[in-house]
């Protein structure tokens, strides 16, 4: 179901984010995430030497992070083509911190801690759907691992999210045993 239609409106800013995912010759896994921001109007940014024009990236940066099949980050690597001010590109090395990291419950509050003054708020903010795109690459080599469950033996999947909800309708089908009914 589409959005309902909006008010008029006049287009400001445009952020594009793309992610792509490839398994390696090697067995591991490459995730790329790149971000672009543009204007519809020229902006210049306080201390900046010269305005950028419209349609012209304000930033454009790329981030590639290498996985093995267990989600452990083996490497990050980050560039910056566009960028407000000439000091950007030497914040990329923060993302190493990353290396060693699994791409599991915590990545989150893991790469936010990057934020500061050693980090690029933008590399830091394409880290974190870059988790998301590294868990979707490694779909097909998950679902043939089976289900992960706790030490209980239960599927970890539940409740994690609304499809996956106990008393959801898909866990009833799937893990019957594991199937709590609605209150009330």
């Amino acid at each position: 179901m589409p959005l309902p239609p909006p008010v008029e409106r006049e287009e400001l800013h445009l952020r594009s984010i793309q992610m792509r995912g490839w398994r390696r010759a090697d067995g591991d896994y490459e995730i790329e995430g790149r971000l672009t921001d543009t204007k519809t109007r020229p902006i210049h940014p306080p201390g900046r030497e010269r305005p950028v024009p419209a349609g012209e990236p304000v930033h454009d940066m790329w981030v590639r992070m290498v996985v093995d099949e267990h989600l452990l980050v083996k490497d990050v690597v980050a560039a910056t083509d566009a960028s407000p001010y000439p000091e950007c590109p030497g914040a990329a090395g923060a993302l190493a911190a990353l290396r060693g990291a699994r791409i599991a419950s915590g990545w989150t509050a893991r790469v936010k801690a990057l934020l500061g003054k050693h980090a690029c708020t933008h590399l830091v903010e394409l880290m974190l759907p870059m988790g998301t795109a590294a868990y979707q690459t490694l779909a097909e080599a998950r679902m043939a691992r089976g289900d992960a469950l706790d030490a209980t033996g239960r599927p970890v999947r539940i409740d994690s999210c609304y499809a996956y909800a106990s008393d959801s309708d898909m866990v009833r089908r799937r893990w019957p045993a594991f199937h709590r009914p609605p209150a009330g």
